[in-house]
């Protein structure tokens, strides 16, 4: 993750000092990354000029103490152990500038848990990127309480330049993103325990069909589109099934009730749409879908255990 973080900015011709357990490793990490830079830019993934930009912006530190001592951004990406991440805050906010801005890469960790180990928490938020991060746009963003909101429009500023988006959630266990995986991942473990469908199953249906839908549109867009009326009725075979846990949300009824369908009434969870602004929307819809299974056509299946590698 770190590396994949450093590439990104240091492609955006932000200065990177990468520093890593040790000296060696972070030698070795250093030449990885601008490997790969030359690979994925031969392939077409980088855009010209990205190798020759990551080898002059991307340099090494010595120790953790060095390359933190006058940056204006530091973001560690250490694994998912709040002990390990405690320390490490803790052993760069002793010596990063007073002003230096202190984020963290957690996946699942709330920010409250982890800002008592930085000395001045005013500057601390989670900058949480995925993996890999130089081709997985999106960016999450958390403040605590004692974050200073001035700090979020610098931090917003540099993840543009890099070419990712960004969205501010609440300090919460797990977020947006893994929050909505991990139930989706519990969620399909318990349709293969109970014999529903197989592993293969589930993945060709999530990937080829909903799954499909969300490089273009959230959640709410969705349904938006479906038809909040046509939601709310299947919720109730839901809710038959498996009672209050997949019962209609409040939030769906209450926009039923008030008439707001989504599209085709003009007003749903994403705003009020004109009927020709209803009319450009389908026509993106229907076009982007177009454009994404030719894409996958031309990609061929993804070289997965069982799964053929002949295109039809």
């Amino acid at each position: 993750m770190g590396g994949g973080i450093a590439q990104s900015l240091a492609d955006a011709g932000i200065r990177v000092t990468l520093v890593d357990v040790s000296h060696e490793a972070t030698i070795a990490s250093h030449a990885r990354l601008l490997r790969e830079a030359a690979a994925f830019e031969k392939q077409g993934l980088f855009r010209p000029g990205a190798a020759d930009r990551i080898e002059a912006h991307l340099v090494i530190g010595e120790t953790i103490e060095e390359a933190v001592r006058d940056v204006d951004f530091i973001e560690e990406a250490v694994p998912e152990i709040p002990d390990l991440k405690r320390e490490l805050l803790t052993r760069i906010s002793r010596v990063a500038r007073a002003d230096a801005i202190i984020g963290t890469n957690t996946s699942t960790l709330p920010v409250h848990t982890l800002a008592p180990a930085v000395s001045g928490p005013e500057r601390f938020l989670t900058v949480h990127f995925s993996n890999p991060a130089p081709f997985v746009p999106g960016v999450e963003l958390v403040c605590g309480e004692k974050t200073d909101p001035a700090i979020l429009p610098v931090v917003k500023d540099m993840i543009r330049r890099a070419g990712h988006q960004s969205a501010e959630v609440a300090d919460t266990p797990g977020f947006v993103l893994n929050r909505l995986q991990y139930v989706l991942f519990k969620e399909a473990c318990a349709i293969v325990e109970e014999g529903i469908a197989t592993t293969e199953g589930v993945d060709t249906i999530v990937r080829s069909t909903f799954g499909f839908r969300l490089p273009f549109f959230g959640p709410f867009a969705i349904a938006d589109m479906a038809g909040l009326d046509v939601y709310q009725n299947c919720f109730k075979t839901f809710e038959q099934a498996f009672g209050e846990r997949l019962a209609a949300p409040k939030i769906l009824k209450d926009l039923v009730a008030a008439g707001k369908l989504g599209t085709k009434s003009g007003e749903g969870f994403v705003g009020q749409l004109t009927p020709e602004q209803a009319q450009a929307l389908v026509a993106y819809r229907n076009n982007a879908y177009g454009h994404m299974a030719r894409l996958l056509s031309d990609l061929g299946p993804a070289p997965l255990p069982g799964a053929s590698t002949q295109k039809d």
